[in-house]
């Protein structure tokens, strides 16, 4: 179930990402739930996702 979450939490945050509030609401919420190893991943995809999206980037300050 665990591997779920990991990929429901991508395609939330695909679909929010329109709104750079949406999405920081959203990433704290997926960070929260997923397991140590699934956020180190998540942090992987998100350099790569936000990589063409600068107003996204200040959302990365949730990532430890």
């Amino acid at each position: 179930m665990a591997r779920a979450m990991f990929e429901y939490t991508k395609t939330v945050l695909k679909k929010v990402s329109f709104n750079s509030e949406l999405f920081c609401k959203e990433l704290k919420k997926g960070l929260e739930s997923l397991l140590p190893y699934e956020v180190d991943e998540l942090t992987i995809w998100l350099r790569s996702f936000t990589a063409n999206k600068p107003e996204l980037l200040i959302c990365m300050t949730l990532i430890k």
